[in-house]
């Protein structure tokens, strides 16, 4: 193999740990909110907002992944699994809040 094909494959594989990595730390933080918010029932600080564009993020990131399939006829990467799996603690996360600031007598924020 070429030094050149060789350095792309190294850069592709260096790539995907990074974005894998990236995703594994957003994996572990989105959970570990929800509980927090669960556990003391406050919603300070969170942003519907801020959460629906990085759910729109994930959802891109998955459609490049599905799209790179559709082009190639190969399995999606298995990275993909950790795009769904944040999408879904995005969501959760959303049903959360949206349901403690719901509550009755509880003012937006709290």
């Amino acid at each position: 193999m070429p030094l050149a094909s060789t350095v792309m494959l190294s850069l592709v594989t260096i790539g995907e740990l990074l974005e894998g990595g990236m995703l594994v730390c957003f994996g572990i933080s989105w959970p570990v909110d929800i509980v927090r918010t669960i556990r003391t029932g406050r919603t300070e600080g969170k942003s519907l907002a801020f959460m629906s564009l990085v759910l729109a993020g994930y959802v891109l990131g998955m459609g490049a992944k599905l799209a790179r399939v559709a082009g190639t006829g190969q399995w999606p990467e298995l990275i993909t699994l950790l795009y769904v799996f944040n999408s879904v603690a995005i969501i959760a996360d959303i049903a959360v809040t949206l349901r403690l600031r719901r509550r009755p007598g509880v003012q937006p924020g709290r």
